[in-house]
């Protein structure tokens, strides 16, 4: 007896996903719990396990369709009724071409058309019809003379018609492809220019001297890695220096609601991870209250769930203030995109040697440019300076993150 699948819960507020794959073909054996399609939301991938083991039976829907939640999108045979699984949709396949028949050859006019031996040699060498040649000959038989004359009249026409445009030179393959959006990408395409759309974006930057940084995770990386058993990373210390930031400048990590403003006592951080759908922004909880430690493991734990598509809406959900890293991808400066209904975001870029003047000479120094996108309707420009300067000063010298200066 055939078991319907259906759409699971997709999360709170969520009422519908995209098909985005199908993980099992019909007729194929499922176990029981193992996933057979995979659904787009809006933020996240969510997939759909087998409710019993048996075999993959009809799917409902094609790959992009619209699904709601409780929806039946494929059937599950047990195993005994494998033979009832069928394809989502079968078709005869039309009937095989048969080859074209070789043309038939032209066939000649009635009458042989006798030639000499001379005459045939011109008619080979000139390329010419002799059913087409009027001869001259005793009882209309063709000549040689006939023959040049008719390739000369042939000639002249040829040279008399215009010469046609020559072929555009082949450039090589030149291929399009037409891919449709998926529902993630669609998402961020809306809300990005929704955001730019509502909010009076304004970019400010600055730049970082990370040599400190640098040092005191080489000092401590081998004793910090055996501790926590995780790698110390930048992030941790630019999370921990936002922190400080949005303490002291509360509107940066604030929110605009209607005609208020909803002000939080507490830092909950999205951070930016590249996925195979698109950027995804999971929630660092409560940043301001966990250790250096904490923050690496969480923000591993998204990038790796990320990459394996399963992160869940309630990694999503929230987020008072975002950081984005373009630096991991040699990025050297950018304006990020806030996002809503977010106020402010920190965008980070990469780390290179760059001259710069230290008590009057010039030295090197591995340099980052950091830049501070905002929303100019809550954060005035002095504010957002302000919030910038505090994580870059609390970088320069990572003691500040530790006695809250």
């Amino acid at each position: 007896m055939a078991q319907d699948i259906k759409v699971p819960t997709l999360g709170e507020s969520v009422t519908e996903a995209t098909v985005g794959e199908w993980l099992k073909k019909p007729g194929e054996p499922v176990k029981q719990d193992e996933p057979v399609a995979s659904l787009e939301t809006d933020k996240v991938a969510v997939e759909v396990p087998s409710p019993v083991a048996g075999v993959m039976g009809e799917w409902k829907v094609q790959v992009g369709d619209t699904v709601e939640v409780g929806a039946v999108i494929a059937t599950i045979a047990d195993a005994t009724g494998a033979g009832d699984a069928t394809p989502v949709e079968k078709r005869e396949a039309p009937a095989p071409t048969p080859p074209p028949a070789p043309a038939m050859a032209k066939e000649a006019p009635a009458g042989d058309v006798t030639m000499s031996p001379a005459v045939r040699r011109a008619v080979l060498e000139h390329g010419v019809d002799p059913t087409q040649i009027k001869g001259s000959g005793k009882d209309g038989r063709l000549t040689k003379e006939d023959v040049v004359a008719a390739a000369q009249a042939r000639a002249s026409e040829t040279a008399a018609a215009p010469a046609p445009s020559p072929a555009p030179a082949p450039t090589g393959a030149r291929r399009e492809e037409r891919v449709k959006m998926t529902r993630m990408r669609q998402t961020i395409a809306k809300r990005l220019k929704s955001a730019q759309d509502t909010a009076a974006m304004l970019t400010t930057f600055n730049d970082v001297d990370m040599s400190e940084v640098i040092a005191v995770r080489d000092r401590y990386k081998d004793i910090f890695a055996k501790k926590h058993d995780i790698r110390l990373g930048f992030m941790s210390f630019f999370a921990k220096a936002a922190c400080l930031a949005l303490k002291d400048i509360p509107a940066v990590n604030a929110q605009i609601d209607g005609d208020e403003i909803v002000y939080f006592d507490y830092v909950d951080i999205s951070v930016a991870v590249s996925a195979p759908g698109g950027l995804v922004v999971p929630v660092v909880r409560d940043a301001n209250a966990k250790s250096f430690a904490q923050i690496e493991k969480d923000i591993a734990d998204f990038g790796a769930r990320a990459k394996a598509g399963t992160l869940t809406m309630e990694d999503m959900k929230g987020g008072t203030f975002t950081i984005s890293n373009g630096g991991v991808f040699g990025g050297l400066m950018s304006t990020p995109i806030i996002n809503p209904p977010q106020s402010a975001v920190l965008g980070l870029h990469r780390i290179e040697d760059r001259p710069v003047v230290r008590d009057g000479q010039i030295v090197i120094r591995p340099m980052m440019y950091i830049a501070l996108s905002y929303d100019h309707r809550l954060i005035d420009g002095r504010e957002a300076v302000t919030a910038l300067k505090t994580i870059k000063e609390a970088i320069e010298d990572p003691a500040r993150m530790l006695i809250d200066l």
